[in-house]
């Protein structure tokens, strides 16, 4: 197919862009490189430099390169900034997304593969948590990603959109050439790498007094590359017109670790002590996000093959290191 990702210059967006590109499809990446620089594209798909809100270069594109569906990575995804600007992340995250729409629905796209997150469920009332559960965001960040998903099974019914929303849980690891590095950075597997390379003094934890056995809160983490496989068959799943038009799928592990366990984790795989410093609560963290990924693995045939965490932050330890040689100790 000829696919349209959004964000593609991104971590995520990225490694799925280059998946899609060894799998034979026609990649264009859409990015404003606000959050990433050109370097960090991969090689081989057709690049154009543009903001999802710009609905008249967003149009040129998809019927230009004609475009059959869209993977749209393109949000702002810091659950604490979102409480401190909900506007900017209402904006960016939803109201942009709706220009996306319009985009696609006048360039005649009916097939959408879109990134969601857990933070739609806030504080779950069991876990692991699945597919069904309530949905009651405790951020504006999780609030616009829900937003969108509502809009969806409408444009499912009315115009006949294919689409498959994919809600995952923390991203980690990495594949050769490409690791996590935002900008700035905030995830805690690369800060908690950035002491290990001595670019930081220490990793600090938000909150200790959590209704978790160590009183942190708990993640469920997820391999970059497993992720990436899961949205090709989705993709593939959409193309199939005996397949559903409206999927919704958690991505995850199924077993969480705490912020403690997963600074042991970081301990172990890199050898260096990785000093802590334990500070309060930032408001909107839900205590536990662990995902049931039951379903996708039921109806697409999608297993996580990284589950280890040992070997998750190994991977990613080994691309930091390349990444940063000269800060080594």
């Amino acid at each position: 197919m000829n696919v349209l990702v959004t964000g593609g210059a991104g971590y995520i967006g990225g490694t799925v862009a280059m998946l899609l590109q060894e799998a034979g499809h026609h990649v264009v990446i859409y990015d404003n490189l606000i959050h990433s620089q050109r370097s960090a594209l991969p090689a081989g798909p057709f690049f154009v430099e543009g903001d999802v809100r710009d609905q008249t270069k967003l149009e040129a594109t998809l019927q230009g390169q004609k475009i059959e569906a869209v993977l749209h990575f393109a949000a702002l995804i810091e659950a604490g900034e979102s409480m401190q600007e909900p506007i900017v992340y209402f904006n960016n995250n939803t109201a942009s997304t709706l220009g996306l729409f319009q985009a696609m629905q006048s360039a005649g796209v009916r097939k959408l593969v879109f990134s969601s997150t857990a933070a739609v469920y806030g504080e779950p009332e069991i876990t692991p948590i699945q597919e069904d559960a309530d949905l009651c965001p405790t951020n504006p960040y999780g609030e616009s990603k829900l937003l969108v998903e509502q809009i969806l099974p409408w444009l499912h019914r009315i115009h006949g959109l294919r689409y498959a929303s994919l809600r995952y849980f923390n991203v980690a690891g990495a594949m050769a050439g490409r690791g996590e590095a935002h900008e700035p950075e905030s995830h805690l597997i690369p800060l908690i790498l950035d002491v290990a390379l001595g670019r930081k003094k220490n990793i600090r934890i938000y909150g200790t007094d959590y209704p978790t056995p160590d009183g942190t809160c708990i993640r469920d983490y997820i391999h970059v590359r497993d992720l990436a496989d899961a949205h090709l068959m989705a993709l593939a799943a959409l193309d199939q017109p005996g397949r559903p038009g409206r999927m919704i799928y958690n991505l995850g592990n199924g077993r969480g670790f705490s912020v403690r366990e997963v600074v042991e984790s970081a301990r172990r795989v890199t050898g260096h002590a990785i000093p802590v410093e334990e500070v309060p609560r930032r408001p909107g963290d839900p205590a536990v996000l662990v995902a049931s990924s039951e379903k996708i693995q039921r109806e697409l045939g999608w297993k996580p093959r990284y589950t280890n965490l040992d070997e998750i932050i190994a991977s990613a330890w080994e691309w930091h290191q390349q990444r940063y040689p000269l800060a080594t100790p």
